[in-house]
């Protein structure tokens, strides 16, 4: 019997850094769709919201928090849970994502100008006129979205039960 070493999975291919989005954007159907987020620990409504976001075009990007980035929003001493190259392999993993990458800044707007996307997501939480890159998608003549929470879900609530247990 033979030991077959199967490699990486397929969906770490996903993964591209800052430096090399321009020729892998470039392979990707468009309209595309940007995302960007924490995704500290992926839940339901996490899911549920890329799902939502990719319907709204032919290729979706996400681009996650780097754990500095996640740190500097004041989301608890304890956070990031899981670190950044964990979260962006289970971004890639799911269906929905075409394309992960991240960023260090405190907001997303270089990436998003990297990309220049068609449509800019956000969940509902965000009022259309406070996501970052708003102006310069709306400008390029692209749309902005903030997509209604089907599930109350969150991981600093989901943080919360933990500690107390």
């Amino acid at each position: 019997m033979t030991l077959v070493h199967p490699g990486p999975p397929a969906f770490e291919a996903k993964i591209t850094a800052p430096t090399d989005l321009a020729g892998s954007i470039a392979l990707l159907p468009r309209p595309l769709v940007f995302t960007n987020g924490c995704f500290d620990i992926l839940h339901r409504g996490h899911v549920t919201y890329l799902a939502q976001a990719r319907a709204l075009g032919a290729s979706l990007i996400v681009a996650a928090n780097s754990d500095d980035s996640v740190r500097r929003l004041g989301k608890g001493h304890d956070r990031p849970v899981n670190p950044l190259a964990d979260r962006m392999a289970l971004l890639a993993s799911l269906e929905s994502v075409s394309m992960v990458t991240w960023f260090d800044e405190d907001t997303p707007l270089q990436r998003i100008l990297d990309c220049r996307p068609d449509v800019l997501v956000k969940g509902g939480d965000w009022p259309i006129e406070r996501i970052v890159g708003y102006r310069e998608v709306s400008a390029a003549g692209g749309s902005v979205h903030s997509l209604p929470f089907i599930h109350e879900r969150s991981t600093t609530a989901l943080m919360e039960k933990i500690r107390r247990l």
